[in-house]
Order: C-alpha cells, then structure tokens, then sequence
C-alpha cells in the first residue's frame, strides 16, 4: 500500500507542473517546483524562475507566509544544504516551520546528495521521498547527467529531405524545412546551456547560432528584458583558426568560445584518429562551464563522429516532405559496417508535425556504452 494519498499526488504534480516553467531559464541550475499544501489547501507555491535567483522553496514561503508552519512543502527536488548564489533551501523551510517535506527525489550534486534531507530531519521535520519520482527525473535529464557522470546531455539537430539528403551535391541547404521547424528549434536552442558546432558550418552558412526572441514563449520574456534574452554559450571547433570578426555569430549577444588544439579558448589535444579529442571537450564543458544541455548544429562529419563515439543522448530530426535524389549530400558519411548486428538502432520516442515537416526524437542504442 502507497505512503501517499491522492492529494499528495495531487500536490506534486502541480509542483511538477510549475518547474516545467524554468526550461528555458534555469540553467545550469535544475527545473524545481514547490507547493506548501495544510488542511488540504494550498497555501503557497512556486517554481525556480531564474539561475542566480531565489530557490521554488523560497517563492512558496514568501507566498505562504506565517501560514507555513505546520504545513507539507512539496518539492520535485531535494531541497539544497549549502550556501552558493542563495542561502540553503533546507534552513528555510525549517525557519518557517513545516511540519512535513515530500521531495520526489534525492539531488545526486555532491554538494547536496541526502543533506537536505539530514538536515531537515535532524530538525524533526518528517520527510518522504520518491512521489512521482520519474516525471521529476524526467524534468532535468541534462543536469542529472552533469550531475552523476561530468558530462553534457547531448541533443544532435539534424535537417533532411525525406530521401535522407542535407543538401544538393552543389551544397545548397538553405532551406529544407518549412519556416515553423525552424521556429521549433529556436525553443531548442533557448533550452540548451550551449550550443557546439564548427567553423566550416558557421562559415558556409554565416549562422549566428542565437536565440531570436519572437519565437519564445511569453513567460520566457517576461523573466528577460526586451535586449536580454539568455544567449546559449556558442562552441565552436577551429582547429585551423578560421573564424573571423566579419561573421554574424560576433555581432549578436552571447559568449562564443572557439575550439583548437592551440590559441584557442578552449584547448584539447588530438585523438588517435588526429581529430580534436570531443570526449576531453565535452568534460571540459561539463566541468568548467557548467554545461548541463550540449545542442549541436553541425554537419555529417561532426555529427557522425559524435554518433560513433556514443556521446549522444538525442538526435532531434526534422524531415521534409521533399527529395533531393542520391547525388545531394547524406545525413552522415560512411560509417564502414559490414554487417546488420553492427547498425546503430535508433529508439523514436517521439513524432510530431511541424509545419509541413516531421519531428521525430530519436535515442540511440549503443551496443556497449563507452
């Protein structure tokens, strides 16, 4: 028999449901939402708006006020025990006197990691865990990541024509999709903590790799001022310096850092096969720039190296109703298998219309993880 009733599960969905609100804007801290809930009415709720600024825990009590003694904080994610940007979320609801925590789960950072949750019973505050537990991993799959294995959740952006071509054997690709999946991944991009691509990408198609504000939601802009959108990191590969002041990806807002194997902002040694090492870059990512969501827009050489080297989590895949015929340019270059067992095999975990395109997500099953 559950420990909880219904109206737990009641509370907790809507805490759920208020941490969906930070996507675009939390990073790289997680999506958390709180509701304090006594005599089976809501008191008090909120959600982590903004990196830097106050914790869901500490909205709710505002909201609650002297009602929060005696009432059960709700929280899809343990409440933190340690000081950084803001004080610990634990000390708080332990001031306003709560009589009761349920978290859906336990926060693997090391610097919380079953803290929160000592503190708040050496206090004498019961506290539960493991309501709805998987809709609450489910809302920050990028800093669990970072979190449990200092490495970047990886989503790979990919374009084709129905017949599986990024463009014509000339190199024209602009553009495939319809004018709503580029639009889509706008959402994508504003939702990642930086953005990997390579200087021949940025080069051949002059991308800016940013954020336009128009095709935000309106709750995103009203947490950003009108010229203050938050701007993904842009990572770029150039090994052979080939970036230049002249391209739009300078002229707009947003940190761009370049990729070599010297001079560079961020410097990796060559793998075996006299590539920039991505593994050691992605670490680096994780590690010193605090990237939890990696979104890459790159080519078939970048992409597939990514792919064979079992470092993606998810390919996001726009298809257009259109063929481009056997002389365009494929999604990804030779991978050599000789055999069916070898295949990657792909898991669609969803299909959706955009436009006149199709957006699938696609999860890869790696044979034997690296």
């Amino acid at each position: 028999m559950s420990v909880f009733s219904a109206f737990d599960y009641q509370m907790m969905s809507r805490a759920i449901a208020l941490a969906k609100r930070g996507v675009y804007t939390t990073t790289p801290n997680p999506n958390v939402g709180c509701v304090l809930a006594k005599a089976g009415q809501v008191v008090g709720e909120g959600y982590h708006v903004q990196a830097g600024g106050p914790h869901a825990e500490v909205h709710a009590l505002r909201q609650a006020g002297a009602q929060a003694k005696g009432a059960t904080a709700y929280v899809t994610l343990e409440p933190c025990s340690h000081y950084g940007r803001t004080p610990p979320c634990a000390e708080g609801l332990i001031q306003a006197g709560v009589a009761k925590v349920i978290c859906a789960m336990q926060d693997p950072n090391p610097q919380v990691a079953g803290r929160g949750i000592a503190m708040l019973q050496a206090a004498g505050i019961e506290v539960l865990t493991g309501l709805m537990e998987t809709d609450a991993v489910a809302l920050n799959p990028a800093f669990l990541k970072r979190m449990k294995t200092g490495m970047p959740w990886v989503q790979l952006k990919m374009a084709a024509s129905l017949d599986g071509q990024t463009a014509l054997a000339n190199g024209v690709s602009q553009w495939i999709t319809s004018p709503q999946a580029r639009t889509d991944v706008q959402k994508f991009r504003a939702k990642a903590s930086a953005i990997l691509s390579t200087s021949q990408t940025v080069i051949a198609d002059d991308a800016a790799l940013t954020v336009r504000r128009h095709a935000l939601p309106e709750s995103v802009c009203q947490v950003y001022p009108v010229a203050d959108i938050r701007q993904p990191v842009r990572v770029i590969l150039d090994q052979h310096h080939r970036l230049h002041d002249g391209l739009k990806l300078y002229d707009g807002a947003g940190a761009v850092l370049t990729v070599g194997q010297d001079k560079a902002d961020i410097c990796v040694a060559l793998d075996a096969s006299g590539k920039l090492d991505l593994r050691s870059l992605l670490r680096q990512l994780a590690d010193k720039h605090q990237v939890n969501h990696l979104w890459v827009e790159a080519g078939a050489t970048l992409s597939q190296a990514l792919l064979s080297q079992q470092l993606v989590d998810e390919i996001i895949l726009y298809l257009a109703p259109k063929l481009m015929g056997s002389d365009g340019r494929g999604l990804f270059g030779r991978f050599g298998f000789e055999s069916m067992q070898d295949v990657f095999q792909l898991e669609i975990s969803d299909v959706v219309r955009v436009g006149s395109d199709i957006r699938m997500t696609v999860i890869p099953q790696y044979h034997s993880p690296k």
